[in-house]
């Protein structure tokens, strides 16, 4: 009998609030989020250490940022998508 596998990466459309938007580093370049507000992001894995990072969907930053940490939100939602 044959196992059934999900896609990966999985059909969910992810949802967090931004809940610390302190320390901007110094020569950010890019979309800051803003304390409150509710973004659509997609939550992966640092390459190196592993540590979950957030990537905020259809924000623009220059190298080497694009993700936050993810003690600056809280997920709300997940959507499954078929």
């Amino acid at each position: 009998m044959r196992k059934t596998q999900l896609p990966t990466p999985l059909p969910v459309q992810q949802f967090a609030r931004c809940v610390n938007d302190t320390d901007q580093p110094a020569g950010y370049i890019g979309d800051w989020p803003t304390a409150g507000q509710v973004y659509p992001v997609r939550v992966l894995p640092h390459v190196r250490s592993g540590r979950p990072q957030v990537h905020v969907l259809g924000f623009y930053a220059e190298r080497p940022y694009g993700a936050f940490a993810a003690h600056r939100f809280e997920e709300v939602a997940t959507l499954w998508m078929n």
